[in-house]
């Protein structure tokens, strides 16, 4: 029982903290799992890990969020933004396909090539900002490039981040643009496995709660920490964190 709630806490923090950097949670969450020999309940760690971090971000936008019709047409994109990733997440959910990729060699490789992206697209131009230069045409481009998302490794947050630079957005608006995507994507996870929170024992409703619980509360911290971290630093340590990770998964691998 304590066992199964260390590694409650565990995967709910690495989710809190992963989930917004450029390093892919879902990488980690599968990462510690099959490192540690987790005996917890995945799913219903992963339900409410990604509840917790959902709430995490409407609390900190919260007064955004209450701006609706001042801000309406910016909620409009991100909602017009999220539409590829709801299509292509439900056929690779109900195909098996999101399965298949849960794999050490899969996440070895996109975290080092979605590294090296994130790399050269950090040294795009920082000419555009949110108010000004976010339309239809690069919210779909940031929309379409954030379905690659679903292939464990890669990053939401990394990828959408990385086309958002690309588009030569600041990195704070660009990081700002990733966040906002992160609420449908978010909800639409949670949503997805509404049925299974219903279906849940009391003993694993008991780890639910503490796994929303630690998933919020690193979530808000990272929330709030990196968007100061990237006024003043680049995406470098994330890629250098990313190629020594995906070195460690190969040696893991082949040796």
């Amino acid at each position: 029982m304590f066992l199964i709630f260390i590694e409650t806490v565990i995967l709910s923090v690495v989710q809190g903290i992963s989930e917004f950097l450029p390093v892919s949670s879902s990488a980690h969450l599968i990462i510690f799992s099959k490192l540690g020999n987790f005996q917890a309940d995945s799913l219903t760690i992963d339900i409410g890990a990604h509840l917790g971090s959902l709430i995490a971000i409407l609390i900190f936008f919260k007064r955004d969020l209450l701006k609706f019709y001042q801000n309406k047409i910016l909620y409009k994109l991100i909602f017009l933004g999220s539409i590829p990733l709801v299509l292509f997440g439900f056929y690779f959910y109900s195909s098996g396909i999101i399965y298949i990729l849960r794999d050490i060699k899969v996440i070895a490789w996109t975290t080092l090539i979605f590294g090296i992206l994130l790399f050269f697209a950090d040294r795009s131009k920082s000419i555009n900002s949110i108010e000004k230069n976010i339309n239809y045409k690069t919210i779909i481009i940031i929309g379409l490039f954030q379905v690659l998302a679903l292939i464990p490794g890669v990053s939401r947050a990394g990828i959408t981040i990385t086309a958002a630079r690309f588009l030569n957005f600041n990195r704070y608006d660009a990081t700002k643009i990733s966040f906002l995507l992160s609420i449908p994507a978010l909800l639409g996870a949670s949503v997805i496995n509404l049925n299974d929170v219903i279906d849940l024992r009391e003993e694993q409703i008991i780890f639910f709660l503490f796994s929303v619980l630690f998933s919020f509360i690193f979530s808000y911290l990272t929330i709030k920490y990196f968007l100061k971290f990237i006024r003043i630093f680049s995406m470098t340590s994330f890629v250098v964190y990313r190629i020594f990770l995906s070195l460690f998964l190969f040696i893991l691998i082949f040796f």
